[in-house]
């Protein structure tokens, strides 16, 4: 058995992917969640937003030169783009684009006008690239050539503040100088010295002018505009597909985190791999839901039942297990709640080994809450009347009963019956008696416990059963107590054969279940009842054991 537990450890990377795929899909109402969410925020950033248009236009930026078109000119000397850059959003810029606008008829302030403006430069160019973005297709064309112009504007008044600053100085230069010279002309033409002098003013004279000159003959053209700003034909950013798109992806993936973080927290049974290494056992089998079972406990014995087979499925693979062909000895037990599942499996099993010619003994050990004999309904046989119960003997003195399969054979009931002192009546010689006659040839003995974390019922008897099959809803039980049982049941001298599991009963099954268990609660006498727990059992204890009442129906769908 343990053959299929070193399997699942040993599956791949991939496998293990898949695994955690398919239990994140378990939640999918957290997934439908997070879609829905996803779609209304982009639905309203689509509907809420105001429509914005974006109108472009590029600036080549030059530096001023005498002569463009001479050879190993450069228009970019002396330009630093990203000082330039900043200059166009600057609020020089826009002020002066403010004044150009307010003459057209468009007054904005500098703040509004330059949240709308974006200037980029592309890569290795010396181009501006002036971006703006409006509410109407004109109104982003206006801006965009005006702040364009500004700023070309700007630049050229800077170039020409530059130039007129340069001659002003060179002036400034050149005036003491031209007083000298004529001072020295006034003077003896004759004297070495004073025409030695006036050369020197005059060549320093010379060359001033000659930077003015040159000052004077640059080209002071800032840039130019390669590309003027039009009117834009449609609004820019992501439309109303484009943001429910990004919308429900975002959406899903807040749902498979919400998930993520659910599973993490979940402490049930996430799959099948954990439910094998918490119990430490393989798993039997998985029953399937069936609907038409007219309220009857036994599936065995209706033609083409998907239950049916898959009790038998189980029993095949029991009665070939060496750990159980050895004893042919099975404790059947839930981990908590009212063991409805376990019941069903027991009595569905003992019958499955009865239609494979085994002398099958179903003993229920639930000495609090005995039901079985009574949900079995007709098919079991030999229970006395009422007045015969009188002066009876302790439990399981007298309590065989025969209960017919239709169709496969028959089984023998030791069903449970009220007892005041459970763990006495549990130990004592005659139960151990009984559970001996699983050592007969062909003989199988099962026996029926209540939930193992409930009572300690199952614990008592499992040094005398020793192989045990755990009935559970993966959907309810809980890490933390497969691992507690396979604790308690490998302290006690048993062995886990493996886990059945069962599906959970819906909202409307459990509300039905209390309604069933309240009407039987009014109108029924509380009692001992008859042996067995059979037909004649009158008395509900679970109003006062605060357990739920079993209901056949319920229970085995």
């Amino acid at each position: 058995m343990n053959q299929p537990i070193r399997a699942l450890e040993d599956q791949d990377e991939p496998a293990l992917l898949r695994d955690q795929f398919r239990q994140l899909l378990r939640y999918r109402a957290l997934l439908a969640c997070g879609v829905v969410v996803g779609l209304l925020g982009g639905g309203w950033l689509a509907l809420s937003g105001e429509e914005g248009y974006t109108s472009t236009g590029e600036v080549v930026v030059r530096s001023a030169a005498s002569d463009p078109f001479a050879a190993g000119a450069s228009a970019d000397k002396g330009i630093n783009i990203g000082s330039e850059r900043q200059t166009a959003v600057s609020d020089t810029v826009a002020t002066l684009a403010v004044a150009t606008l307010a003459r057209q008829g468009d007054r904005v302030e500098v703040g509004p006008l330059l949240s709308g403006l974006q200037v980029t430069n592309p890569p290795n160019t010396l181009v501006l690239r002036f971006s703006y973005t409006g509410r109407t297709p004109a109104l982003a064309r206006e801006r965009a050539q005006a702040l364009a112009d500004a700023y070309l504007e700007i630049r050229r008044q800077r170039t020409e503040n530059s130039i007129a600053n340069m001659v002003e100085g060179y002036r400034a230069q050149l005036s003491p100088l031209t007083a000298q010279r004529d001072q020295l002309t006034e003077q003896a033409a004759g004297s070495d010295d004073v025409a030695g002098a006036r050369a020197n003013l005059v060549v320093a004279i010379s060359e001033l002018s000659r930077k003015i000159s040159e000052l004077r003959a640059l080209d002071t053209t800032p840039g130019y505009l390669t590309k003027k700003p039009v009117a834009p034909s449609g609004p820019t950013g992501a439309g109303l597909p484009l943001l429910l798109g990004l919308g429900g992806a975002v959406g899903l993936a807040l749902g498979l985190l919400l998930s993520w973080v659910r599973l993490v927290f979940d402490p049930a049974v996430r799959s099948t791999r954990e439910l094998v290494r918490s119990l430490g056992a393989p798993l039997l089998g998985t029953l399937p839901r069936e609907r038409a079972s007219a309220g009857a406990l036994l599936a065995i014995g209706r033609s083409g039942s998907r239950l049916a087979e898959e009790y038998r499925a189980v029993a095949f693979r029991l009665a070939y297990d060496p750990s159980f062909a050895q004893r042919r000895r099975l404790l059947v037990t839930a981990p908590r709640g009212d063991g409805a599942g376990a019941a069903a499996a027991a009595a569905n099993l003992a019958a499955a080994f009865a239609e494979m010619g085994r002398d099958v003994i179903l003993v229920e050990a639930d000495l609090r809450t005995p039901a079985l004999a009574r949900d079995l309904g007709p098919a079991v046989q030999g229970s006395r009347p009422r007045w015969a119960n009188r002066g009876e003997r302790a439990w399981p003195s007298e309590s065989r009963m025969n209960v017919d399969v239709p169709g496969s054979g028959a089984f023998t009931l030791i069903a449970g019956r009220r007892t005041d002192n459970v763990p006495r009546a549990l130990t004592s010689a005659p139960v151990g008696v009984i559970v001996a006659e699983g050592d007969r040839p062909g003989a199988v003995v099962i026996v029926l416990a209540p939930p193992v974390l409930s009572y300690a019922d199952a614990v008592a008897l499992i040094d005398r059963v020793e192989g045990v099959v755990v009935v559970c809803d993966p959907r309810e039980v809980h890490r933390s107590d497969l691992e507690r049982i396979r604790e308690i049941i490998g302290a006690a001298g048993g062995t886990v054969l493996g886990a059945l599991l069962h599906p959970g009963r819906s909202r409307h099954e459990r509300r039905a279940l209390r309604k069933a268990a309240r009407r039987r609660t009014g109108g029924e006498r509380p009692g001992r009842g008859s042996e067995g727990g059979g037909p004649e059992y009158a008395g509900d204890p679970a109003e006062t054991l605060g357990l739920r009442p079993f209901d056949s129906t319920a229970g085995h769908r």
